[in-house]
């Protein structure tokens, strides 16, 4: 049995990845459970903050980011406005 195509449309699609799902800081791309570049030992009051947009950071890399003139206030990973997500 041959099979002839005479004809395809190729379908691809994309998407950020939700940092929540993600085990690395969006900034320093260090795993959560480890520490921050500001941090000597893991668990130095540096928490996890998760944005409304769904992405998380160490507490210390997301203010770095977020004072830094080129930030704007945005997301670093998806450019939305940066704003804490407080919970449920």
């Amino acid at each position: 049995m041959k099979v002839k195509i005479k004809k395809y449309t190729a379908v691809a699609t994309w998407r950020w990845e939700n940092s929540t799902s993600d085990d690395v800081c969006g900034i320093c791309r260090v795993q959560f459970d480890g520490t921050c570049p500001n941090c000597r030992f893991p668990g130095d009051d540096c928490p996890l903050l998760n944005g409304k947009c769904g992405h998380s950071f160490h507490l210390h890399c997301v203010n770095d980011w977020i004072q830094t003139e080129s930030s704007r206030g945005l997301c670093p990973m998806c450019r939305q406005k940066f704003e804490f997500d407080s919970g449920p």
